[in-house]
């Protein structure tokens, strides 16, 4: 089709249109610098072309409607390298298994194929849905939670060997099960929510979700204390932990509120210091998230959960908004908190008191639980005692609150650094989708639960260094528990959905700016 010619006049006036967009994309602060920019590379991407278009001398077809339309690069989706990723991490996961057997048993095992079977059916089925329903989905994410999960499998099941369990019996074979229906869940999460956006619709209804979640505990005949901390709720044999679940509606409440009101938390009050604070009218919604963690921490006694939603609604305030004072109020509000959970609570008393004072005849009076972890990671040293060669069953929990104490005694120094890297990427691929994505709510979304997955593995690591006190949450995918693994493989499948949107092309018109393509998921 050929282009009608354009007189100098009316370029100008289509100039002026695109300035005049640019300027309007430029007002919304929350787009950030990087957006900003990269809006103005494609403005000025259609104004050349416009030009080159616009060469064309006049032709026949002069009547007809004209539109410039730029195709953007189409990224690779990424589907090959996920499945290479895929088998490296089945690989070692087969031979870190592998290891385990010939060191209890001094034989490889001879079912070697079938267990390790298992965990690679479950990843394909996973990565055959990825292909066929979000084809431009991050291709680190699957392989390295995959990873991770089938490490934890491996400790749980050496610790069952030291204590004379079969497969069959242990914790393992339950630890496998709850994997699969993890999956299974992400994968019904991927099938349901075409379009993460849709969460926002349910915004209000998330937040009373998140509340009830957080309540369901404290009711009679279901809730159930374990350990001193009343986190858990039961129906016959099976025990379930809601606060999991929370996390994940609540960081999609977080969302959807910070969304419609970030313009307001947004404006400027009082400068203090050199720092810009938020006016005293806006305080409201982090004092109202501080005294629900103040009442999560007194009536359910778990310091890890108050400390995991406070911090998840302060980060996502600060995302939103830009301000650091958000960051420096929400210090305070949170060592204000400490000092009163300290007086007022004896629980937090003895986990201070473990945490300053670990080998003093008092604290291990209290518990040896934290002193024994340490000294198992000591003797591992840098490289470690081995798979299957050390002891860290003599530690309390060590399958669940204290695995990373149980690699840090037979991988060392090296490969606890490699397991907390794998960490690192996942956080990193979490805020990169944050960075990438389009619209306001899959930003907040995103970040918010790449910020609570990364706080997790911070406070449950720093707990059992001694970084900070021990809080009882536990490490996400390693531990033991099928509360953690469901609500984690959804939190992967909501970052997966986000990303497929983010990292899809996008088609670039003159007239109408960037939108989505339309793009299957095949």
């Amino acid at each position: 089709m050929r282009r009608r010619h354009q007189s100098g006049g009316e370029r100008l006036v289509q100039q002026f249109q695109w300035d005049e967009q640019f300027q309007w994309l430029g007002q919304f602060q929350w787009l950030g610098q990087f957006q900003r920019l990269e809006q103005f590379q494609r403005l000025e991407q259609f104004h050349r072309v416009g030009q080159l278009l616009d060469l064309e001398p006049p032709g026949e077809h002069d009547d007809e409607p004209r539109m410039s339309v730029v195709t953007s690069l189409r990224p690779r989706r990424g589907r090959n390298v996920e499945l290479l990723l895929l088998l490296f991490a089945v690989a070692i996961i087969t031979l870190a298994y592998a290891t385990v057997e010939a060191s209890a048993n001094g034989a490889w095992p001879a079912n070697l194929a079938t267990q390790v079977g298992g965990v690679l059916a479950i990843a394909v089925v996973f990565h055959l849905v990825l292909r066929w329903t979000a084809s431009y989905a991050d291709p680190l994410l699957l392989p390295i939670a995959t990873l991770l999960n089938g490490l934890g499998l491996v400790m749980i099941h050496r610790l069952d060997i030291a204590k004379g369990n079969e497969l069959g019996e242990g914790m393992a074979l339950r630890q496998l099960t709850w994997s699969a229906l993890g999956v299974a869940i992400a994968i019904g999460v991927l099938l349901w929510l075409r379009d993460h956006r849709t969460l926002r619709r349910y915004t209000f209804l998330a937040g009373t979700a998140g509340v009830v979640l957080l309540l369901l505990p404290l009711f009679p005949f279901i809730g159930r204390e374990i350990n001193g901390a009343r986190i858990w709720i039961g129906l016959g044999p099976f025990s379930f932990q809601p606060g999991e679940i929370a996390k994940i509606v609540l960081a999609v409440f977080f969302a959807g509120y910070l969304v419609r009101t970030r313009d307001v938390l947004s404006i400027a009050g009082p400068r203090v210091l050199g720092m810009q604070f938020p006016r005293g009218r806006d305080l409201g919604p982090i004092l109202l998230m501080w005294a629900i963690s103040l009442a999560v921490l007194f009536w359910q006694k778990d310091l890890g959960s108050a400390l995991l939603f406070f911090g998840l609604f302060v980060a996502m305030l600060y995302v939103a908004t830009e301000r650091v004072g958000w960051i420096a109020i929400g210090l305070l509000l949170a060592a204000g908190g400490a000092v009163i959970a300290f007086r007022l609570f004896g629980h937090v008393q003895t986990r201070v008191l473990l945490w300053l004072h670990t080998f003093s005849p008092e604290a291990v009076a209290q518990s040896d639980q934290l002193a024994k972890g340490l000294m198992g990671m000591a003797s591992g040293g840098l490289l470690g005692t081995g798979l299957g060669q050390g002891r860290p069953y003599i530690t309390y929990f060590a399958e669940s609150d204290f695995i990373i104490a149980s690699f840090g005694e037979e991988l060392g120094l090296v490969g606890l650094m490699a397991i907390l890297i794998l960490y690192v990427l996942l956080a990193e691929r979490g805020f990169r989708i944050a960075v990438g994505v389009r619209d306001g709510f899959g930003k907040l979304l995103a970040a918010g639960l790449a910020f609570s997955l990364t706080l997790q593995c911070f406070v449950v690591v720093g707990g059992v260094t001694r970084v900070i006190p021990l809080t009882g949450l536990t490490m996400p995918f390693l531990s033991s528990g099928g509360s953690s693994l469901l609500a984690n493989w959804t939190l992967v499948a909501l970052l997966l959905r986000i990303s497929d949107q983010a990292r899809q092309p996008v088609l670039d018109t003159a007239d109408s700016g960037p939108v989505p393509a339309a793009v299957g998921g095949r």
